[in-house]
């Protein structure tokens, strides 16, 4: 009886041990899941860190000079400046 029971509890630990391994909290598909996961986050916080970095660039240029805050008004407001004639060319 105990040659047997050896191997038996053996042979119990390894299939044990190889369920965690295919179902378990860290298993191989789960594992492969949270990859992805970290991947499209990663992407997304390299999106958001350019966008951050463009806004920053803008208030940067509003702060030390006037050209933006012209650019600005002429490009999303439509202002001109006195004696100046505003000519839109169709392509």
């Amino acid at each position: 009886m105990g040659k047997r029971f050896v191997p038996l509890v053996l042979i119990l630990l390894l299939v044990i041990l190889h369920a965690q391994l295919w179902l378990g909290r860290g298993s191989v598909p789960n594992v492969s899941e949270l990859q992805q996961k970290l991947d499209l986050q990663k992407a997304a916080n390299a999106e958001a860190q350019r966008v951050n970095e463009q806004l920053a660039s803008e208030v940067r240029d509003l702060k030390e000079g006037l050209e933006m805050v012209e650019e600005k008004a002429r490009a999303e407001l439509g202002m001109v400046k006195p004696n100046e004639v505003f000519v839109q060319v169709a392509k």
